[in-house]
């Protein structure tokens, strides 16, 4: 199992200034709550089920099994 970045450096980048600009809350979410704190609950989860290979909900993150 691995996590990496996606490939797509402009979509990293744009993903990363929003985060910037949210304080590290996840920028594709309206709540902030530390669930929605990168990386998020439900990629911590994701991440955690080793049936699942794919990105997290913003696409920043890749988990691969």
């Amino acid at each position: 199992m691995a996590v990496r970045l996606n490939e797509n450096e402009q979509l990293v980048k744009t993903i990363k200034d929003g985060l910037e600009r949210t304080g590290g809350y996840c920028p594709c979410k309206l709540d902030r709550s530390e669930d929605n704190k990168c990386i998020c609950k439900e990629f911590r989860e994701q991440i955690a089920d080793d049936s699942f290979e794919g990105y997290c909900h913003c696409m920043l993150y890749y988990k691969s099994k």
